[in-house]
Formats: C-alpha cells, structure tokens, sequence
C-alpha cells in the first residue's frame, strides 16, 4: 500500500509514559513501538497524536470507586465502565507524551478523557456519558476539512483506545487501517474478539512493512 501523504492521516494513540514500562498502566511490550512509529511518522503530512488527560477522581479510576480495585468493572447508570490504576492524571509526568514521537512531527495533539465523569477510549468520541450520548471530539469534522480520507491508526492500547479508535474512525466514513505491528494490547488472549470487531467494522489489519512511500 502505498502513503498518500496529502489524504492519508497516521493516528498515533497514547503513547505516554503511563502505558509504557515503568508507568501506572504500562502495557507489555509498548515501549517496542515508539522508535517504528516515529520512523513513520514524517511520511505523512498529517499526525495526530491522542493524550488521555484525565483530572484527578476521574470515573475510570478505581481509587474513585470505594472498595473496587483496578482490572475490575463497574455497573453505572449509563453503562459498564472498566476500572484503572489512576494512570494519565493531568500536569504529572505520567500523562506526558513520550519524546521519542518527536512534536515536529505532530500535527495536532488531541487530549481525551478530560471530563470527571466521561471516559473516552475514541480519538473520535468520548465513551457514553451521563447524558446517555456519546459526545464527538470533533476530530472526525477537522480530518475532512483537511481533505483526509484514509485513517492509519497505531499505538496504545490495541484491545482498548486503538480499537475504539479505528472501529469509530470507520464508522465516521474513513478508510481505516490498523497498523498491527505498530499495536500491544492490555490483554492479548482477547485478540480473536477485538479482530472480529476489526473485520466487521471493515478496519483493514496490515503491517507497516506493508507500506510504501
């Protein structure tokens, strides 16, 4: 496949300290991914990169939740909310974008998971909120005016913000791609189910090996 670099945008989901070794929510193997996905990052003329900011209590923190513990889901009005270790707090290194992804090669930095009381897994809507509606971030309407029409998406996590983001970056109209090399999971073993996901959303896996520029 070969890079448009004028219609096609390289999304790159979390990669910030927190989901990487060492972090409050690292994800195995995620450090792996920095140095090929920067390596990729300059072919394209749009890079989005996501930041999870979340404001201390948020809804997705376990210590928010008395008596819950993170890896544990709770049952809220508005639906089932997966629960963390307090991870991407905002104004802590922790939420920081990892400096390997360079910020001359971002286009537009886009922070999620910003309100208390909505968790956003999408780069391109907030998870169900209070309101029973799943808010937009407003990327969806930007990437159109910017004449893009092919999304590749890479990052952190695949089984959880990677995933929302490429089955909703579908659903939005754009031809998507996931970039599976450039992906680790929270949990791998559950793999099959977010592939169906993939396959039924019409996200197209590949590698990117498969790439041309």
């Amino acid at each position: 496949m070969r890079i448009d670099p004028s219609r096609d945008a390289l999304l790159v989901v979390d990669l910030q300290h927190d989901f990487l070794p060492g972090g409050a929510l690292a994800v195995q193997g995620g450090d792996e991914v920095v140095g090929p996905i920067a390596r990729l990052a300059p072919a394209f003329e749009t890079v989005i990169a996501t930041q999870d900011f979340h404001p201390e209590g948020h809804v997705s923190f376990a210590s928010a939740h008395p008596g819950k513990q993170p890896y544990e889901a709770v049952a809220l009005p508005f639906g089932r909310q997966e629960l963390w270790p307090d991870h991407c707090v905002r104004g802590a290194h922790g939420a920081q974008l990892h400096p390997g992804l360079p910020d001359r090669a971002v286009t537009l930095v886009l922070r999620k998971g910003t309100r208390r009381d909505a968790d956003s897994y999408s780069a391109f809507r907030e998870n169900v909120g209070p309101d029973g509606k799943r808010s937009s971030t407003g990327l969806a309407a930007w990437l159109d005016a910017r004449g893009q029409r092919r999304v590749l998406v890479c990052g952190l996590a695949r089984d959880f913000c990677v995933k929302w983001s490429a089955l909703d970056a579908a659903a939005a109209g754009f031809e998507t791609y996931l970039l599976d090399d450039l992906t680790r999971a929270v949990f791998p073993a559950r793999r099959a189910e977010v592939d169906a996901a993939f396959a039924s959303a019409g996200v197209k896996v590949i590698e990117a090996h498969d790439l041309e520029s």
